[in-house]
């Protein structure tokens, strides 16, 4: 199961420094807006204890985590639903992943330029999120446009239930609510999944901040996590600079350096872990000699549904599974 987040920002607010720490892949980083213009793509494996265990166990040949997509997309700027910047194509890349992490400046740098000449991490999740928003709107708009008059003077069900959604969309998007948080229905649901819409994804503010203030919440912090309450959001922090440096050091020297910095996890780390779960994942193992394996499956499929997972054969044939507790 290949799942990924889509890492977005404003240019230069550490996003591709962030995306090099994560995949330890050494892609362009430059202070200047748009260094990033094609999507780069990194495959990072999820943090999982248990796994780390189960190879103590079965001392297998071979050992195979689950592992996350993360996508790199080129900095967003304002008007970029109207084409500005590189426009379209940075949202058309958007719309192919299944979460958004937004990188948010929270550390003042006089060395480093943001494209509005002052930090405020509030102007800058609001001009993301806008463009993020009249994209969709775009979108519902012709559509509405195309299916009004059929939605209205037909008895068929599936277009009126479209136009009723979508007509419930355009209504959030308008009051600035994101679809996310809109109650659809199962079937409202249906009806729009295959539109991609970005303000539907699953959502993460990471907060970008300086290796000096690691372990402080500073003001900049503080008002992204006020922000990111109201639309039941989460904020991870993280410094740029801290993680690129972890990222280059072996695990005993990484593990050395959390401690000497009094952290826990790198931030890194909580992000690939909170974007497992925000999109309901879960893990599931099979182990043998030859292989200890780390399956992905969301969470509510049953056996038969997660034996399809390393085989389509197996879910056919299914009879039964012997399932064994971690705990």
């Amino acid at each position: 199961m290949s799942l990924k987040a889509g890492i977005v920002g404003l240019p230069n607010v550490g996003k591709s420094t962030l995306f090099n720490a994560i995949t330890k892949k050494n892609i362009l980083v430059a202070n200047y807006p748009f260094a990033t213009i094609e999507p780069n793509v990194g495959i990072v494996t999820v943090p999982d204890e248990r796994l780390t265990k189960l190879e103590e166990i079965y001392i297998p040949e071979e050992l195979k985590p689950a592992t996350f997509e993360f996508v790199d997309i080129a900095g967003i700027v304002k008007g970029a639903s109207l084409g500005e910047g590189l426009g379209n194509k940075f949202l058309s890349h958007i719309r192919e992943v299944d979460a958004i992490v937004e990188v948010v400046r929270c550390f003042d740098d006089k060395e480093i330029t943001h494209v509005d000449g002052s930090v405020d991490p509030i102007r800058d999740v609001e001009v993301i999120n806008l463009e993020l928003a009249l994209a969709d709107l775009e979108i519902i708009n012709n559509r509405i446009d195309k299916i009004k008059k059929k939605a209205e003077t037909t008895k068929e069900k599936e277009t009126v239930l479209e136009y009723n959604a979508l007509t419930k969309a355009k209504e959030a998007l308008e009051k600035d609510i994101p679809l996310r948080l809109v109650d659809f229905t199962k079937d409202e649901m249906f009806a729009i999944k295959g539109f991609n819409f970005l303000t539907l994804k699953p959502h993460i503010y990471l907060a970008n901040i300086s290796e000096n203030e690691i372990k402080l919440e500073n003001y900049y912090v503080k008002k992204l996590k006020e922000y990111a309450k109201g639309e039941n959001s989460k904020v991870i922090v993280v410094s740029a600079k801290i993680e690129s440096e972890l990222a280059e050091l072996e695990d005993s020297d990484k593990e050395e350096m959390l401690n000497e910095l009094g952290i826990e996890k790198s931030g890194l780390d909580k992000l690939i872990e909170e974007s497992y779960n925000l999109l309901g994942l879960k893990t599931y193992f099979t182990c043998g000699p030859k292989e200890v394996k780390a399956w992905t499956y969301k969470d509510g499929m049953n056996a038969k549904e997660c034996a399809g997972i390393i085989h389509s054969d197996f879910e056919k044939g299914f009879i039964k599974a012997e399932v064994i507790s971690y705990n």
